[in-house]
C-alpha cells in the first residue's frame, strides 16, 4: 500500500490558501512577504521531491501549477513523476502536454485503488478542498506541515470542519527555525 502524503504551508490558524501570491485572496503571498527566507526550514521541500513516486492533485491546484511548474528548476523532480488529477470536470483535451504522465481521476474510490497499486509515496500539493475530502474519507496517512507565524484569519483550510470522530496523529519529525516556521510531521495513527 502506498504512503498518502500532504503536504502543506499552512498559518498558525489553519489558512493554505495562496501562499504564493495567488490574485484573489487579500492575504496572497504570505509565505514570501511576510516571514523572513532561511533555506534551511524549506529543506524538508526538497526531500518531498526526491521521495514522492507520483503527485495528486485537485483540479485548482493542477491548473494554477500545470502551467508554471514544467519550466521552473526547483519543481525539475516533479516534471518526471506520473500526475493524478481529482476532477470531474476536466477531460483529457484540458490536460497540459510536457509535464509527464497525467491521469485524471473521478472519484475518491480511484484514489483508495490508487493507494493499493505498488509504488512509493504520493504527494498531494496545495489542493484545500482534495485535502478535505481525503481527510474525511481516511486516505491521508502523513502530513508535512511548515507551519507560518502569522494568523491570517479567513482563507481556505487544510482541515475540514466536518463534525467526525477524532482522528489522532503521532509527530515523528520536528524542528523550529530562526524566522518562527515550524516543521511539522505526523503519521495518521489508525
Amino acid at each position: 500500500m502506498r504512503t498518502l502524503i500532504s503536504t502543506a504551508f499552512i498559518s498558525l490558524d489553519g489558512v493554505v490558501e495562496a501562499p504564493g501570491g495567488e490574485s484573489g485572496y487579500r492575504n496572497a503571498g504570505w509565505t514570501f512577504k511576510d516571514v523572513e527566507f532561511l533555506p534551511e526550514a524549506f529543506e524538508i521541500k526538497g526531500r518531498e521531491q526526491e521521495e514522492a513516486a507520483a503527485m495528486l492533485l485537485g483540479r485548482v491546484s493542477y491548473q494554477a501549477f500545470s502551467p508554471v511548474w514544467p519550466d521552473m528548476p526547483e519543481f525539475a523532480r516533479y516534471k518526471e513523476l506520473p500526475k493524478y488529477v481529482v476532477s470531474t470536470t476536466l477531460t483529457d483535451a484540458d490536460l497540459v502536454a510536457g509535464w509527464g504522465e497525467t491521469t485524471i481521476l473521478s472519484s475518491l474510490d480511484q484514489v483508495a485503488a490508487l493507494k493499493e497499486t505498488e509504488g512509493g509515496p504520493i504527494i498531494v500539493h496545495g489542493s484545500a478542498a482534495l485535502n478535505q475530502a481525503l481527510s474525511d474519507a481516511g486516505l491521508i496517512d502523513r502530513y508535512h506541515l511548515l507551519v507560518f507565524p502569522l494568523l491570517l484569519g479567513a482563507g481556505k483550510r487544510l482541515f475540514s470542519s466536518t463534525d467526525k470522530d477524532t482522528q489522532k496523529l503521532k509527530l515523528v519529525e520536528h524542528e523550529a527555525y530562526a524566522n518562527g516556521l515550524q516543521k511539522q510531521v505526523f503519521d495518521v495513527v489508525r
